[in-house]
């Protein structure tokens, strides 16, 4: 009889089913660790690539160009003012584009202790169609420039529109990175193996991501906030047996008024559950998971 062959794969990590794994807690004795980051992302007028609220038109595009403008000029402001009403810390995913054409977003994040994620220059390009010299390039560049403006190396990454190649884990670890958010494979952080030493893979949770579900799916509001309440609880109790990792992705160019009302429950059943959750920023997160995780894989 003719053998199947063995599926392709990339050696990052061994196969590990959660139910194996002990029952350690987060820093408060929570089970459930939480933390909202919200994807500061900057766009150049006429070209490149863009979400689309409007249908595509011809470039320039000015429907959908001044949509994601709104999210810079107005979203991000009301998203800060909502998370400062429930005294919730941050982790900005930030491109470094964002510097130059909104230069008052970068001091309000610092001013409330946010955490800033690098997350490329801007979500316009993919890092799978650079070719490995101008990736290594870039992920320098926005290390440089995110060192330079915040006062120390960035820790973690997201690659723009959560697009890697199959180099970017080298690159990442080569350019000092502790942690990665492309790598949606569990709800713990878990090892990856690289050949410029190991990373973390932080859970970022695509299911309940508002551009999922509110753009793509173009769910309600307040079935989406049904939906990431029904998460939490479900998620709250699994982690009875292991610590969890929930996130909460938000778009502030999808945060009209209509949505930030519905979102304003999802924060009050949060600040209900108390001690049960521990909302922390990313790097938070992994700090605290590194003394769980075993030794890092060679």
């Amino acid at each position: 009889m003719t053998a199947l062959p063995l599926l392709r794969t990339h050696g990052r990590y061994a196969d590990s089913p959660i139910v194996d794994r002990g029952g350690w807690r987060w820093p408060n004795g929570a089970g459930l660790a939480v933390y909202v980051a919200l994807n500061v992302e900057a766009f150049p007028f006429g070209e490149g690539m863009g979400p689309d609220l409007n249908p595509k038109q011809p470039e320039p595009d000015v429907v959908n160009h001044g949509w994601r403008e709104w999210g810079n000029r107005v979203g991000i402001w009301r998203l800060l003012a909502l998370l400062d009403d429930f005294a919730l810390p941050a982790s900005a995913l930030l491109n470094t584009a964002v510097y130059d054409l909104h230069p008052r977003i970068a001091p309000a994040l610092r001013a409330r202790g946010d955490e800033v994620v690098g997350h490329g220059h801007t979500n316009a390009e993919r890092q799978a169609e650079m070719g490995p010299d101008r990736e290594a390039a870039m992920i320098q560049a926005v290390t440089a420039r995110l060192t330079a403006e915040e006062g120390r190396p960035p820790r973690g990454w997201m690659g723009p529109w959560v697009n890697e190649s199959a180099h970017t884990p080298e690159l990442l670890a080569r350019a000092g990175y502790r942690y990665v958010m492309d790598w949606m494979v569990d709800d713990q952080p878990i090892w990856l193996r690289t050949d410029d030493g190991p990373l973390v893979a932080l859970p970022y949770a695509r299911p309940t991501n508002d551009i999922a579900m509110l753009h793509g799916a173009k769910w309600p509001p307040s079935v989406w906030v049904d939906a990431l309440i029904d998460q939490l609880d479900e998620m709250l109790r699994q982690a009875t047996a292991q610590p969890l990792v929930f996130n909460l992705s938000l778009h502030p160019y999808l945060m009209h008024a209509f949505r930030l009302k519905p979102l304003r429950r999802f924060f009050e059943h949060l600040e209900a559950q108390g001690d049960r959750v521990w909302v922390a920023r990313c790097g938070d997160i992994v700090d605290a998971s590194l003394p769980h995780l075993g030794p890092p894989p060679a």
